[in-house]
């Protein structure tokens, strides 16, 4: 009996129709942010998500009973509990902000769909190089602070009054926000200014903003490679079976 559930929770047809639920929940849950549409079709969106947290309950329940404790070593599997059994607390009284995280179920897509886990799985292998290349950044963000808190302190700008000041206006630099009409607006009483953002830029958004894409496209490659290397592993074996014939 056990087998036979497991057989079932594992089937493509019963994943694909999990994430057929996953989407038309998603929709609904949408939805429910239009008053006009909660108006005329409020009862309609309660039975869709009532009918989509019994039919993830039934299926989490299955794969307990078909993997056991073994569920619990899959980290996807841990994320789909915890979702679905925050779904499941009282959205009531003091607990009344959990209703918002319903949406919480529309993430399980990407537990589901093998494409997606393979990104994330690719962005979480990226997390110790992007922790090192934010540390550096932040080290950047702060000396190039000082000294332009230094050099345009002096123009009365507020957007330079003081290191905080200073530090936001940088961040607001780098992700390329405005950061002309700010050179500009300094030029008029320093018109070397634009040596420094200049430099900045290169430095700063070019140099290391380019570097987090790199740590995260390294990473996919990582990813992806071992599942290319297993199809060409097959294919030599085919040849060499054929070849033997």
């Amino acid at each position: 009996m056990r087998d036979r559930v497991a057989e079932i929770v594992d089937s493509d047809r019963f994943q694909w129709m999990i994430v057929g639920v996953i989407v038309v929940n998603a929709i609904t849950l949408g939805c429910e942010t239009s008053p006009e549409l909660v108006a005329a079709y409020g009862g309609l969106f309660d039975a869709v998500d009532h009918l989509a947290l019994a039919i993830f309950a039934a299926e989490l329940v299955a794969r307990l009973y078909a993997h056991r404790l073994r569920f619990f070593r899959d980290g996807w599997n841990c994320f789909d509990f915890f979702v679905v059994v925050v779904a499941l607390l009282p959205a009531a009284g003091p607990l009344s902000v959990l209703r918002s995280l319903r949406i919480l179920r529309a993430l399980r897509l990407v537990s589901m769909v093998p494409s997606m886990r393979r990104v994330v799985t690719a962005l979480v292998r990226s997390i110790p190089g992007l922790v090192s290349l934010t540390g550096l950044l932040v080290l950047l963000l702060y000396v190039g602070a000082v000294i332009a808190n230094d050099l345009f302190r002096g123009t009365g700008d507020p957007r330079f009054a003081d290191l905080g000041s200073t530090a936001l206006t940088l961040f607001q630099i780098t992700t390329g926000d405005g950061w002309s009409d700010v050179m500009r607006d300094l030029m008029v009483k320093q018109p070397l200014a634009w040596m420094f953002f200049l430099a900045y830029l290169l430095v700063g958004t070019f140099t290391m903003l380019n570097l987090f894409i790199a740590v995260v496209c390294s990473a996919m490659e990582s990813e992806v490679r071992p599942a290319e290397d297993e199809v060409l592993a097959e294919i030599r074996a085919l040849r060499e079976e054929l070849s033997r014939r």
